[in-house]
């Protein structure tokens, strides 16, 4: 009989939430694995919110996750620059979740010679605010962003994100931003330290090829790829590298949370 007891991570938006409603069946998924004492942590991209924030936009939608076990971007990049430079400075283009987990492990936010320039999710991009990023960089900050993503949705349709932003600071400075999130498996590994977890008996849920499973796979872990987001499995063909296990939705894991493989 296999003994290996799992820990989860999971994406948020196309998995378990999608256009702020429940996927059907993620909270009968994230009840059994309370019941069964099951760690998990649930992972977003999404920069702008604080984990209270998320736990509050995820109670609209019938999900009941505590703060302790949300991880996003935005702790990620924060952890991240206080292992680099402790208690360092930052110029910060962001929302309350970057600004918040920055002040919390001890940065100074300023505008004044900062060792970071650092760049997350806004629905309000200044354009001096991003004037401001290039002169800082292009005087020796280093140039940090949150997440990759080209484009995040709202009600209208896509609006640009974060890596879209970035690709206009270093084409104006010819300087690359350091990714923390997804698909940097960097992401994955704090994720780890942060639930105590080993990267063997520790599977990675998500919609997308391209972050959720790439950087599980760098990162050591079984991926479980769901239909209910972005990728298709038409889509996920066209990648070189494969999930553990494809399903139609997180529902299928109902029932086998302790045994996802069918291992024992």
């Amino acid at each position: 009989m296999n003994e290996r007891r799992w820990t989860y991570l999971s994406d948020m938006d196309g998995v378990l939430v999608k256009e702020e409603h429940l996927v059907p069946g993620a909270d009968e998924f994230l009840a059994e694995l309370k019941a069964n004492g099951i760690d998990f942590l649930v992972l977003t991209n999404n920069s702008i919110y604080t984990p209270r924030d998320l736990r509050a936009r995820l109670e609209r939608t019938g999900l009941d996750i505590p703060e302790e076990s949300i991880w996003t971007s935005a702790l990620a990049t924060a952890k991240f620059l206080s292992s680099q430079r402790p208690n360092g400075s930052a110029y910060v283009i962001g929302e309350a979740g970057l600004t918040t987990a920055l002040h919390e492990v001890g940065y100074v936010l300023t505008e004044r010679d900062p060792d970071y320039v650092v760049l997350g999710e806004t629905r309000t991009y200044s354009f001096s605010a991003i004037t401001r990023a290039i002169r800082l960089i292009e005087g020796g900050a280093k140039f940090i962003a949150t997440n990759p993503d080209a484009t995040g949705p709202s009600v209208e349709g896509s609006m640009p994100a974060t890596g879209s932003v970035a690709a206009l600071i270093e084409k104006a400075t010819g300087r690359s931003p350091y990714y923390v999130g997804k698909p940097n498996p960097l992401m994955m590994r704090s994720a780890l330290r942060r639930l105590g977890a080993h990267s063997e008996s520790t599977l990675m849920i998500g919609d997308r090829m391209d972050t959720d499973v790439h950087s599980g796979i760098e990162a050591g872990l079984q991926t479980i790829l769901v239909l209910t987001g972005i990728s298709t499995p038409e889509s996920a063909e066209r990648y070189p590298y494969r999930p553990t296990m494809v399903i139609d939705s997180i529902a299928d894991l109902i029932g086998r949370t302790g045994d996802p493989f069918g291992e024992g």
